[in-house]
């Protein structure tokens, strides 16, 4: 195996996390989605913009509820968070059309976690040749799209969904629903 060295990483792995606030629980606080980056709300969890994406659409679950530990979190919150990590794929997907998708968590700051106290799920969509030396040779990243237009170009996409499930659970209350 090769290994590459990446030194302006170790500052970052020396400091370990700086904020003292949950960047998460901000979100959910915030009234204005646009500017939480903010793309979709659940009962459980809800789905948001990873302010320091690896690809444009680079976007993170997380529960609504502060808590840094997967494994007790509810059943509820699990189904949801599985639920919402297809649509997710399905929106991604119909919006980009990537080639292929990372998705996992990093638990613990010894995983990789940015953020410790609050666990969340990463999707990443991934084409081929999406990496290139400029994180090696230059410490940056080349991005196509900015967050704002990953936001308009998402937003709507989940509105659409919310609103297609609306209609299908008035369309089986209805059905379900005996006449008079």
């Amino acid at each position: 195996m090769r290994y590459i060295a990446a030194p302006w990483r170790a500052d970052y792995v020396r400091r370990g996390p700086t904020t003292k606030r949950c960047i998460f629980c901000e979100a959910l606080k915030n009234g204005d989605d646009r500017a939480a980056a903010v793309v979709w709300r659940g009962r459980h969890n809800f789905i948001l913009l990873n302010r320091f994406p690896y690809t444009p659409g680079h976007l993170m679950i997380s529960p609504k509820r502060h808590l840094a530990d997967f494994a007790k979190a509810g059943v509820a919150e699990r189904n949801e968070l599985a639920e919402l990590i297809q649509r997710a794929l399905r929106i991604l997907g119909r919006a980009y059309g990537p080639q292929g998708f990372n998705a996992g968590m990093n638990l613990g700051a010894s995983a990789g976690a940015g953020v410790t106290g609050h666990y969340h799920l990463h999707i990443v969509p991934r084409w081929a040749g999406d990496s290139n030396f400029m994180p090696l040779v230059g410490g940056t990243r080349v991005f196509i799209e900015d967050l704002d237009t990953t936001y308009q170009k998402l937003r709507p996409l989940f509105d659409q969904e919310r609103r297609r499930r609306e209609r299908a659970g008035r369309a089986t209350r209805r059905a379900t629903t005996p006449s008079r």
